[in-house]
């Protein structure tokens, strides 16, 4: 969300792209609710969904909004990165098998970003540090090594470690962190007490425990996939660092491991159905220099429900049955071979 000076007012837009109406919030008059122990209540369940594409194409240089006559022509121009080093949103060609009638594209917020990334200033992904290469992922196997670090697709059908991360069931698409638009399920549920914030997802219906001021960190030995996450209150923003994760996954946008990965998230409450959402990911072994990207989080009167991985209960099982079937004629079209020598 784009924050104008004090003396303006605050547009948010509804999630159409044409035709937005608009609410008008007063940013200094706005007051965040308070929770019964006095922190800014962030609870609720939000959509972080968007058309924006994450890197900028290439045509805006540093500008990050667009302007009202490029806003009012629709963003059809840009949805896919022309010319950006950027893969457009069916890498994975996840695409041909749904119609756009399941595709969660759409966004809320003020003015329109030319890309989610605003640091660094060209809205690039930060140029990778030598020897590290993109890790490929696609519906169909791939060349590659264990541990597979991509969510989508895997390297062979031998075992289910040669499959994609949500085909297992424990990383999806844009569960995070950090959080990024995908296709759909873009929701969270904030949950507060005075110590702690769970930051439950939509996409394999995760909970990440938040643990509030000051607690030992885990030792350097221990990862966890989704990391090791610490909070505080600067102000009225929550903010949460996050270390410890596993190295399994991808570091950002399908470029190393995030084995040495440190992520910091901001959460601030902007409106009453506004989050701002801001992340900065560091990674020396992966990337030259920091990432930092925005994503505005609307408000959703809505309840998350249980997300039933299927992939994991009967995809799975189904894949790695064929697979046998299919090693058991091999072997005996090579016996039979043997015999007919």
């Amino acid at each position: 969300m784009h924050m104008m000076s004090k003396t303006r007012h605050l547009k948010i837009l509804s999630i159409c792209f044409l035709g937005w109406p608009l609410v008008l919030y007063s940013a200094e008059r706005y007051k965040v609710p308070r929770t019964d122990w006095g922190q800014p209540d962030l609870q609720g369940v939000w959509n972080f969904s968007s058309a924006v594409p994450m890197q900028r194409p290439l045509e805006f240089g540093r500008r990050q909004f667009l302007t009202d006559a490029e806003a009012s022509n629709g963003i059809r121009h840009f949805e896919l990165g022309a010319g950006a080093d950027v893969v457009p949103p069916n890498r994975f060609g996840i695409e041909s098998y749904y119609n756009d009638i399941r595709v969660d594209n759409s966004g809320h917020g003020g003015r329109f970003r030319t890309s989610h990334i605003i640091y660094p200033l060209n809205g690039q992904i930060p140029p990778r540090i030598p020897g590290v290469r993109r890790i490929p992922g696609g519906v169909t196997p791939t060349d590659g090594e264990r541990p597979v670090r991509f969510v989508v697709g895997g390297i062979g059908r031998d075992g289910p470690e040669d499959r994609g991360l949500s085909e297992r069931c424990i990383v999806g698409f844009n569960q995070g962190p950090p959080f990024t638009p995908s296709l759909y399920n873009n929701h969270i549920q904030i949950i507060q007490n005075k110590d702690y914030v769970v930051i439950m997802t939509e996409m394999i219906h995760d909970a990440r425990i938040v643990k509030l001021g000051s607690p030992e960190p885990l030792n350097d030995s221990i990862g966890l996939w989704s990391g090791d996450s610490i909070g505080s209150w600067v102000g009225e923003t929550l903010v949460v660092e996050t270390r410890n994760f596993n190295g399994k996954t991808q570091s950002f946008d399908g470029f190393g491991s995030s084995e040495n990965k440190l992520l910091i998230e901001r959460f601030s409450r902007i409106a009453p159905d506004v989050v701002n959402y801001e992340f900065t990911l560091e990674d020396p072994t992966t990337f030259v220099d920091k990432l930092t990207a925005i994503i505005p989080m609307s408000k959703v009167s809505a309840q998350l429900y249980e997300y039933a991985c299927h992939e994991g209960n009967y995809g799975m099982a189904n894949m790695l049955r064929a697979a046998r079937r299919s090693d058991s004629r091999t072997y005996s079209d090579t016996v039979a071979d043997l015999f007919n020598r």
